[in-house]
């Protein structure tokens, strides 16, 4: 669909500005199709994210401050996000053997379980929605950097 018909607008104030609704709209609309995939699994985007994060590290534990420096989304409340999973038994957490005062986290079987099926589903919506080459993938992913490229 083309970003003039999802918005019912056609006046922009130069082709830069309707990139860059363009790229929040593809964010946001890439976004709700995987929340009705992860729902499936009972997990948010937030949760999915943090169970990447500890599965890249797997069997290392990772403390709050590493999991939150990974996130894809920075304003994510990483505590509540780990208790959520705890609850589910997805996660569990311990103490850090090397600071008293933090506390680390690790998947469980059930969270390693849950993230290869959730993962097999997010991929496959993946490869039905996304309609391109691996070369435009490349300049997508360069043009897209390129923008971020003053990120602080």
């Amino acid at each position: 669909m083309k970003l003039e018909q999802a918005i019912q607008s056609t006046k922009f104030k130069n082709e830069m500005h309707k990139a860059s609704l363009n790229i929040l709209y593809t964010a946001w609309w890439l976004k709700t199709q995987m929340s009705k995939v992860l729902k499936e699994f009972g997990l948010t985007h937030e949760q999915y994210n943090v169970l990447r994060i500890l599965k890249g590290k797997y069997p290392e534990q990772l403390c709050v401050k590493d999991i939150s420096c990974r996130m894809i989304e920075k304003s994510s409340n990483v505590p509540r996000i780990i208790d959520r999973l705890v609850i589910k038994k997805l996660v569990k957490r311990a103490d850090s053997p090397t600071d008293k005062r933090e506390t680390v986290t690790t998947l469980t079987q059930a969270g390693l379980a849950v993230l290869a099926a959730s993962t097999e589903s997010v991929n496959q919506l993946m490869d039905e929605m996304v309609k391109m080459e691996n070369k435009e993938a490349e300049q997508l992913n360069v043009l897209l950097e390129r923008l971020r490229g003053t990120e602080v």
